[in-house]
C-alpha cells in the first residue's frame, strides 16, 4: 500500500505559475486524511506558497504534507503554526556565473531568442538556476504555444548539456529548463524525502506531466517508483479522487 504520493506542479496540480483551484486544494485535503502528500517542483518557496501553501482549506493535515521546492534541494515542513526550512543546498556565485553565461551563448547558438519576453528569463533559486524562455511573468496562452512538445527546449537542452558539463539539465513547465547539480533531480529530491519522512520509496507515489526522457519528472520514474503521467490538472484530480478511494 502507498503511503506518500508526490506530485509535481506546475502542469499537474496546478497551471504553470499559478495558485492551484479550489477544486485541487479540497482532493489534497482528502488525499491528507489517508497518506502523507508531497510536491516537488523546480519552483522556490515564493512560488510554492502562492501556488499551494496558501491554496489548502482549513481542514487539510498540514502535518502530513512536504514541501519541495527547486527540485527537492529544499525541504519545507509545518510546525508550530508556520511553514519552516529543513535544509537548503546552495549554489555559490562562481557556479551561478558559469549558469548565466551558458544560458545566453546557447540561446544564440541554437537561435532560439523569442521576440517578446515578460519579465527576467533567468531566475537564481538559490539552490537552482531555471530559464523561463519567454520569461517568469509570460502569460499562459503565449506560453502553451511557444514549446508544447518540447522540441525547442530539447535543442537547448542539447547545448546546455555540451556547456554546462557535471550539472543536471531537465526540462519543466510550459518553456522551463531547470539547472542543478550534478545528480540533483527529481530522483534525488525523493531519495531525500524518504529518509526525512520515514517512508520507504516502494511505499511511495509519483503523479506528473513531464514523465518522459529528458522531462524534469522522468527521474522518479528512473528512481524505481510508480508513476502515473497526466497531461493536465483535470487529469490529475480524477487520479487522485481513485487513489482516495482506494486508500479509504
Amino acid at each position: 500500500m502507498k503511503r506518500l504520493i508526490a506530485f509535481d506542479l506546475d502542469g499537474t496540480l496546478a497551471e504553470s505559475k499559478q495558485p492551484m483551484e479550489p477544486a485541487m486544494g479540497e482532493a489534497l485535503a482528502d488525499l491528507l486524511g489517508v497518506a502523507d502528500v508531497a510536491v516537488i517542483s523546480g519552483g522556490d518557496w515564493p512560488q510554492f506558497e502562492k501556488q499551494v501553501a496558501t491554496r489548502l482549506p482549513e481542514r487539510a493535515d498540514l502535518s502530513r504534507l512536504w514541501l519541495m521546492p527547486t527540485t527537492g534541494t529544499k525541504l519545507y515542513t509545518f510546525g508550530s503554526g508556520s511553514w519552516q526550512a529543513r535544509y537548503a543546498e546552495i549554489f555559490d556565485d562562481a557556479e551561478k556565473r558559469r549558469i548565466f553565461e551558458a544560458f545566453d551563448a546557447a540561446l544564440l547558438a541554437t537561435g532560439f531568442v523569442p521576440e517578446t519576453v515578460w519579465g527576467e528569463r533567468i531566475e537564481d533559486r538559490g539552490s537552482q538556476i531555471t530559464f523561463s524562455a519567454l520569461g517568469q511573468e509570460a502569460p499562459i496562452d503565449a506560453k502553451e504555444k511557444w514549446d508544447p512538445d518540447f522540441a525547442k527546449r530539447k535543442v537547448i537542452q542539447a547545448e546546455l548539456r555540451q556547456r554546462l558539463p557535471g550539472l543536471s539539465i531537465n526540462m519543466g513547465g510550459a518553456t522551463s529548463i531547470d539547472i542543478t547539480r550534478e545528480g540533483v533531480d527529481k530522483a534525488y529530491g525523493l531519495t531525500k524525502l524518504s529518509g526525512a519522512s520515514g517512508v520507504e520509496l516502494g511505499a511511495m507515489l509519483f503523479i506528473g506531466d513531464a514523465i518522459f526522457p529528458g522531462g524534469n519528472d522522468y527521474p522518479a520514474k528512473a528512481l524505481g517508483l510508480d508513476t502515473i503521467s497526466v497531461r493536465n490538472p483535470e487529469e490529475t484530480l480524477g487520479v487522485i479522487g481513485i487513489i482516495v478511494a482506494c486508500l479509504k
